[in-house]
């Protein structure tokens, strides 16, 4: 892979008709410890998630018959999504352990006062009667949707990584922001401007910061942080984790002594895996 695309094209590539182009699954994600959703090893067109047991989580889309430079930009988006990459960090950035990052982290106490879930304008409109919750429903998609990149989002099948359940209606799931708008106000969105909040929640530059699943499990979170909750689907937990430690790391937020100390035992009960940080986005 070159480097740099663009998310929207990628969503393309994943969202235009199926046609049955075959396009083998990435070596990667065949090898020992990788477990797929769906349970396949077929090499049509479509969406496979797959899940490390070391906690590292590849999304591989495969293109669709497409024509000249879309075709050549497809080629460039095949390569997996890993641990959320939409445009390429700084080399110096890759390959960081999670543990590493943690430490970077800013450790200071939480100030929730003055929070309002208003002062974060949150599903921006991208157009086409479409908006950003839409968008996170195209990319997420196991197939489908019925509506293709039309909206509203029609059927389709989903996989909700924090209970495990697949949902094929849409109007059953939350798109969660992975690190919840209120925890981000007490880890220092409380100092940005409307325009920097704004920027957060709607975060469609680094795919770990917004997430589908079913509102059940979404709700049971709520505005907790990993010591005081973790995904049900136990085979998630290290994903999550990482994918947390990412997001503060990408919007430069604090943590608590709570929440780092939870946090350094559930990397280390995962290996401490090594990731691709996202590009900073403040």
């Amino acid at each position: 892979m070159s480097g740099r695309y663009h998310p929207l094209a990628c969503e393309l590539v994943s969202l235009r008709a199926r046609q049955g182009v075959r396009y083998p699954l990435p070596s990667t994600m065949t090898g020992p410890g990788w477990r797929l959703s769906p349970a396949t090893t077929s090499d049509r067109v479509g969406t496979v998630t797959g899940d490390h047991r070391m906690g590292r989580r590849l999304i591989w889309r495969r293109p669709a018959t497409l024509g000249g430079r879309v075709r050549r930009s497809a080629a460039a988006c095949v390569a997996a999504i890993a641990i959320g990459l939409i445009a390429a960090p700084p080399a110096s950035a890759q390959g960081s352990s999670v543990l590493s990052v943690l430490r970077s982290l800013t450790v200071a106490p939480e100030r929730t006062a003055g929070y309002d879930r208003d002062l974060f304008p949150h599903w921006d409109y991208l157009g086409d009667d479409c908006d950003v919750r839409d968008r996170v429903l195209m990319i997420e998609a196991v197939s489908g949707p019925s509506t293709g990149t039309s909206c509203p989002v029609g059927s389709g099948r989903w996989f909700s990584a924090f209970d495990g359940v697949t949902v094929r209606n849409p109007s059953l799931l939350d798109v969660d922001h992975m690190v919840p708008l209120a925890e981000a106000w007490g880890s220092g969105a409380r100092r940005w401007t409307t325009e920097v909040r704004e920027r957060f929640a709607n975060d469609l530059g680094y795919a770990g910061s917004l997430i589908a699943v079913t509102a059940s499990s979404n709700r049971s979170k709520g505005d907790q942080d990993p010591a005081e909750w973790l995904p049900p689907r136990t085979a998630y937990r290290c994903t999550y984790v990482t994918e947390w430690i990412a997001v503060k790391w990408r919007w430069r937020l604090t943590i608590d002594r709570t929440e780092h100390a939870s946090l350094r035992v559930l990397a280390n009960a995962c290996g401490n895996p090594r990731i691709t940080l996202p590009a900073r986005a403040r």
